[in-house]
């Protein structure tokens, strides 16, 4: 039997090194439209690769997939955060866990993972063809064998069965190729591609001149709308990034792409406090230390000097202001602006290296135990070309890994 696995990313490799060792009579090729294989991993988490996440609980685990995650927990119960560990540890590549409990090789390199994976597929016979891109899918299945792909240089390769792990596109034109592959069956449903995982452009933004300053935790909230995250927050010369932003784009993405990306964004310098222990607070300043200068109290509430400088004068409050000179009505425009400042936002960039799609082949279309389709009998979908997205911190790459394993493992049975 040959199966083709169109697509060399994290879940391409995947799907085509667990084929190879669960069904080594079978022959695995790979196709890959780009010259070298695997770029995703290769810039991912900065170039250190953030494999996974260190969250053991599937049904926890889901919840980091604003699509899919009514999926997740039946997909990461065939292959989860923990099968991952020890699939990689099994092949000589150890994985630390950081506070924030995203996890990357020991040795900081996505290079690790590149040549542990390109060896494992190496090792089991995978056939890794670069600089093949495939154009469409033809299926005729009382022939033999069923599928035709009509390739980009002009030739065709036929083969018994394929896993379509080509990655996310930003436009619906990408996925026309897989709407209807087979003449007679149902077309595949494919949800609206959106981008996900982005930063905000905040071009009228007072904070601009920070750029660089960041905050542990804040709160991020897109006015009018239930959408609202924590998390550390970093103020760019563009507007705002970080992970607060980035959770708050891939839960809000389909929500903020009607809105042209075009909103006010409120946020929360100090979610830890409410109006009334922040208030108890300024006020004992103004009993205690009633000569010190509103300007110098940023180690009181732990933000950078240069934030709180900014948010305090923003305030009407000026430098030499004491805090028993602080009137009442400034007080409650600081207050304000700890807990409510306001930027509009008109833009997005995409976050580099951590771009994601939401959207692509509906889940409806297919058998989650198995990643086939249910309209065409022997084709199969993993990774990112399925409405599946997480937020960042290594969650797009397990679902990578569990829907490339669970293809992989059953794309070479002969009774499927």
């Amino acid at each position: 039997m040959k199966i083709v696995i169109i697509g060399g990313g994290a879940a391409g490799f995947f799907g085509a090194i667990t084929c190879a060792e669960t069904h080594p009579e079978h022959e695995v090729i790979l196709l890959e439209k780009s010259r070298s294989v695997l770029s995703k991993v290769r810039v991912s988490g900065g170039g250190r690769c953030n494999v996974t996440h260190a969250c053991f609980n599937n049904r926890q685990m889901a919840q980091h997939y604003p699509r899919g995650n009514q999926a997740m927990p039946a997909l990461l119960k065939q292959f989860d955060a923990a099968q991952t560990v020890q699939w990689f540890e099994s092949r000589g590549v150890k994985l630390k866990t950081e506070t924030d409990g995203r996890m990357f090789p020991t040795t900081d390199s996505s290079e690790t993972i590149i040549l542990c994976l390109t060896q494992a597929a190496h090792r089991a016979g995978v056939q890794v063809r670069t600089s093949v891109g495939v154009k469409s899918i033809a299926v005729q299945q009382e022939s033999a064998p069923p599928f035709s792909l009509a390739l980009l240089d002009g030739s065709t390769l036929h083969c018994d069965r394929v896993l379509v792990a080509t990655g996310g596109h930003p436009q619906a034109q990408g996925y026309e190729w897989l709407i209807q592959p087979h003449p007679t069956g149902a077309p595949h449903a494919i949800e609206l591609p959106v981008p996900s995982l982005f930063t905000f452009h905040t071009p009228a933004s007072p904070l601009l001149a920070l750029a660089g300053v960041s905050v542990p935790k804040a709160g991020v909230k897109v006015a009018g709308t239930r959408l609202v995250q924590e998390g550390a927050l970093l103020i760019t010369h563009w507007g705002f990034s970080g992970p607060a932003v980035l959770k708050l784009s891939a839960w809000g993405a389909r929500d903020l792409h009607e809105r042209d990306y075009r909103f006010t964004l409120l946020v929360n310098w100090l979610p830890d406090l409410n109006d009334e222990s922040l208030r108890q607070e300024m006020n004992q300043m103004r009993d205690r230390h009633p000569k010190k200068t509103v300007m110098g109290a940023h180690t009181l509430f732990g933000l950078p000097q240069r934030l709180w400088r900014q948010l305090v004068g923003q305030s009407g409050i000026g430098e030499e202001t004491r805090w028993s000179e602080l009137p009442k009505k400034q007080m409650n425009q600081l207050i304000e602006q700890l807990f409510r400042s306001s930027f509009a936002v008109a833009g997005k960039s995409i976050f580099k290296e951590e771009f994601v799609t939401c959207g692509g082949v509906s889940l409806d279309n297919l058998d989650l135990q198995t990643m086939e389709s249910r309209h065409c009998k022997g084709l199969y979908f993993a990774g990112e070309v399925l409405n599946i997205d997480g937020v960042t911190g290594g969650f797009n790459f397990q679902s990578a890994w569990s829907t490339g394993f669970i293809a992989g493992k059953h794309i070479g049975r002969r009774n499927s």
